[in-house]
């Protein structure tokens, strides 16, 4: 009897032990259950308009230098376009190096 009543104590000790376990094992379940809130999309922040593009100065000498079939002088280019000096032969330069104009004669350049 004092046999029995010690293993009926021990299979109580380890049925509280599982029942703890199935307990735990419970509450993370419904941790897991609960649905999760969900994060709202983020609102689209609208791009900015671009600005037109504004045309290069070597862009404006050279719709200049088009216009002209027979050419055009440095005089005539710094007239039309109010840029003075080194500015002008920079432009100038910038655009025989890149093969868009080409020299007639002294000062006068007509487009390639």
């Amino acid at each position: 009897m004092k046999q029995m009543k010690k293993d009926l104590q021990g299979v109580l000790k380890s049925l509280k032990l599982a029942t703890d376990r199935v307990e735990k094992l419970m509450k993370k379940v419904e941790t897991l259950e609960k649905p999760r809130k969900l994060k709202k999309p983020k609102a689209k922040v609208p791009s900015k308009a671009r600005t037109p593009k504004t045309t290069s100065d070597s862009d404006r000498v050279l719709a200049i230098i088009r216009r002209f079939k027979k050419g055009v002088d440095g005089a005539t280019l710094r007239k039309k376009t109010g840029f003075e000096g080194r500015k002008m032969r920079d432009i100038v330069y910038r655009l025989k190096k890149r093969g868009k104009i080409k020299t007639v004669g002294k000062g006068v350049y007509l487009k390639a």
